[in-house]
């Protein structure tokens, strides 16, 4: 029997979904937009929620739990210094879930998860700085 087990397992290991979950929050704070299946976007919004009540908070064993949940010090940063402040004032529900039809290859349900209030110009911001840094060095190679 099931009872007090919630959360989908995915057909994976306690670890791997740990991990999986952890990339995901990640991705998310740093795009502020993602693309994935249903179930993962319905599972991962309690544990980004609570991660934004962390950055709420602001204080140095909330950021201590925030780094040890993500594992990345950048999205723990931008979780802090951005979103924290840019919902101090809401009382949850800081992200959406919206069904985005269904994957080519294998017909599972995709959805879109994003933070309400999202900044536009973030998702692929953290690509495109990546990509100026890479061509500023090969600049500074070839010269």
């Amino acid at each position: 029997m099931r009872h007090g087990n919630s959360g989908r397992k995915f057909s994976r290991t306690a670890s791997h979904r740990k991990a999986m979950f952890a990339n995901m929050a990640v991705a998310l704070i740093t795009h502020e937009q993602i693309v994935t299946t249903l179930p993962k976007a319905k599972d991962l919004r309690p544990i980004v929620e609570k991660l934004v009540t962390l950055g709420k908070r602001g204080d140095l064993h909330a950021r201590r739990q925030a780094i040890a949940q993500l594992r990345d010090v950048a999205a723990a940063k931008k979780l802090f210094d951005t979103l924290g402040p840019r919902y101090q004032e809401r009382q949850g529900g800081y992200l959406r879930v919206l069904k985005a039809g269904f994957r080519y290859g294998d017909n599972a349900p995709v959805a879109v998860i994003e933070f309400v209030d999202r900044d536009v110009d973030a998702k692929g911001a953290a690509d495109r700085a990546r990509t100026a840094a890479a061509e500023g060095a090969e600049e500074g190679v070839a010269a």
